[in-house]
């Protein structure tokens, strides 16, 4: 089986020495949220691979609405829709399996566009391992059973299974006290974290888990975690479900605690090359390994984590000029990228 590459000590220090310094510098936020690199001359296109913060015009609003609505204008029967939906764990899992080595990246970015993820002083802040934890949720976590990095100051879940997973939870417990999980329902995704040298119980844990399931349950309680991170996974999920989910685990936070969130964006230039006959419903498509996905906006990330209960720091719509040099090709991509905040319950009265 493809192993992933172990990650240095040493570089992981000086990157998260460098992230820090950075993000101290600029108030705890990357200084060009989403990118700074800006097409100012159409003749400089294929000088990069990518440009940010690309402004559509009405034409390019207009053709891609119609290509969305060719693409799903006939929709898959119903009958024929229940098996991406029961057999989404095999879909995955074959995935996994055909795309291992190209497919779990070392996602450096999230760092800059999420500083959330690199708690600050977090060993010298705490000694009981309850880090910004509101009292009754101190009391809580010391009544429960032992569970998987219960003494941490600082507890982070990734709700999906990547490289990332990894060198996050080596870097934050060579520097701080805290401890990360990862969650998939493909069970070969769980084995590949596992079989890679730098996976450590001591550091991080990771378990098979259907975040679609309601009865299914966690290896740690309620009011628990200070981040959730979920990248490319919620669009994965039939759009119907999606309310429950984020209810639900929304409901392992702590007071304050945060969602990241980042996923595809409607008229993504991904939902667009869809062919006819893959639609299963409004925006949401199977792809030809039978895996699904959906495209937002942001009024529906809005909704969706608003309804839950949780307090917008940040919705943005990510819009991006990718570029094949090669073939001299430019696709409009979009993505959206939120943070919703856990706030405090109201002082009693």
């Amino acid at each position: 089986m493809y192993k992933l590459q172990s990650f240095s000590r040493a570089k992981l220090a000086e990157t998260f020495s460098r992230l820090s310094s950075r993000l101290h510098w600029t108030g705890g936020r990357p200084s060009a949220p989403l990118g700074s690199r800006i097409l100012t001359n159409t003749d400089d296109i294929f000088k990069h691979n990518m440009w940010d913060h690309v402004q559509w015009t009405e034409e390019d609003k207009e053709n891609a609405r119609k290509k969305a609505k060719e693409n799903s204008c006939t929709h898959i029967p119903l009958e024929e829709q229940g098996k991406f939906d029961t057999e989404a764990c095999q879909y995955w899992d074959k995935f996994y399996k055909m795309h291992q080595k190209k497919f779990f990246k070392d996602r450096k970015w999230l760092f800059l566009e999420f500083p959330e993820l690199l708690p600050s002083g977090a060993k010298s802040q705490t000694t009981n391992g309850y880090l910004g934890a509101a009292p009754e949720e101190t009391e809580a976590l010391i009544q429960t059973p032992a569970f998987p990095g219960q003494h941490a100051s600082f507890r982070i879940l990734e709700v999906f299974c990547s490289v990332f997973f990894l060198k996050l939870s080596v870097l934050l417990h060579r520097e701080t006290d805290a401890y990360v999980y990862c969650c998939d329902f493909s069970p070969c995704a769980i084995q590949l974290v596992k079989d890679h040298p730098d996976y450590h119980d001591s550091v991080c844990h990771a378990f098979v888990h259907d975040i679609c399931e309601e009865r299914a349950s966690f290896p740690f309680p309620p009011q628990s975690l200070d981040v959730i991170l979920a990248v490319f996974v919620l669009s994965s999920i039939h759009p119907e479900r999606l309310q429950g989910i984020v209810n639900r685990l929304s409901t392992y936070l702590k007071y304050g605690g945060i969602f990241l969130f980042r996923d595809y964006g409607r008229f993504d230039f991904s939902q667009l090359r869809f062919k006819k006959g893959r639609c299963l419903s409004e925006n949401f498509y199977t792809r030809g390994d039978g895996t699904c996905v959906y495209f937002f906006t942001k009024e529906e990330i809005h909704d969706l984590f608003s309804i839950a209960g949780l307090e917008e720091i940040q919705n943005l719509e990510d819009r991006r000029l990718q570029v094949n040099r090669g073939k001299k090709v430019a696709m409009h991509r979009v993505w959206m990228q939120s943070k919703y905040r856990k706030g405090y319950p109201p002082p009693p009265s």
